[in-house]
């Protein structure tokens, strides 16, 4: 059974480089899909207030027969709970539903710029990290400029930035400045929805390694140092997902994917997500 190698984090603690997200699996699945993943290798799920299956996702890992140590939980908070003491009373809310003691990532999802509050609701995630009830925290779809106000102001950097990053939207500078300054990339709608996986360069790829255009992807995302969270609910995807760790792809094919970017997304520009 495969299983992801961790990457280190710059408080100390690691996560592992591939996990799986639960966006948009239906609550009546949610339990199901992680119990899979599980059997399958998995030991992080990444799932948000946003998805509404926060529930689901706590009883799975409760339930999976895998000490909850060996497990890492990623939730995040919405963009209508932005300021101090609302981050704090949505990440009870969070942990209510996920009946959980801790979780091991938590993640402001937007910084709703518009609102500008998301210096003082990172406060309140120091805060919760002070407290171990986030054992590691980050944010979500911060650009540059919002890192840098983060910096700034409170002198804390995030453990993670996730961000919609895949070869169409490769994002080489900001995944650069996380490097300077120790800050994982994480990579979400890392297979861009599925648009890719029939793309002639993925599937050329794929056909000469014997691999799936997915695995040709998410080896792609390995390679380049990011943390990747595939979503599927079929159990045969699930499971050829996460096998991605037993080959490399050469120089040459890194580069005819990293050609492919034309900084095209399948979501909205940071800058543009409100409360």
């Amino acid at each position: 059974m495969p299983k992801a190698p961790d990457v280190r984090l710059n408080d100390g603690r690691s996560m592992p480089r591939l996990g799986l997200g639960v966006y948009k699996v239906p609550q009546a699945e949610t339990v199901d899909v992680v119990r899979t993943a599980v059997d399958a290798g998995y030991r992080s799920i990444d799932t948000a207030t946003l998805y509404r299956n926060e529930a689901e996702v706590g009883r799975a890992v409760r339930e999976c027969g895998v000490p909850r140590a060996e497990l890492f939980v990623t939730t995040k908070l919405w963009n209508d709970s932005h300021g101090h003491d609302a981050a704090l009373a949505a990440f009870d809310e969070s942990m209510a539903r996920l009946a959980l003691d801790y979780v091991d990532l938590y993640l402001i999802h937007w910084p709703v710029p518009s609102v500008d509050r998301y210096v003082e609701t990172w406060r309140a995630l120091l805060r919760l990290q002070d407290e171990g009830r986030a054992r590691s925290i980050g944010v979500s779809n911060f650009t540059e400029a919002h890192l840098t106000r983060l910096f700034d102001e409170t002198g804390e950097v995030p453990a993670v930035n996730q961000v919609e990053l895949h070869p169409q939207l490769g994002q080489p500078e900001l995944r650069a400045f996380h490097a300077e300054h120790g800050i994982v990339t994480e990579a979400w709608a890392p297979l861009a929805r599925g648009s890719l996986l029939e793309h002639p360069v993925i599937t050329g790829i794929a056909d000469r390694y014997g691999r799936t255009p997915a695995q040709v992807v998410l080896r792609w995302h390995v390679q380049h140092d990011t943390v990747a969270i595939p979503k599927s609910v079929n159990p045969e995807r699930i499971r050829a997902n996460i096998a991605v760790f037993d080959f490399a792809l050469d120089v040459g094919d890194m580069a005819a994917i990293d050609a492919l970017d034309s900084s095209s997304r399948t979501g909205n520009h940071p800058d543009d997500v409100g409360p």
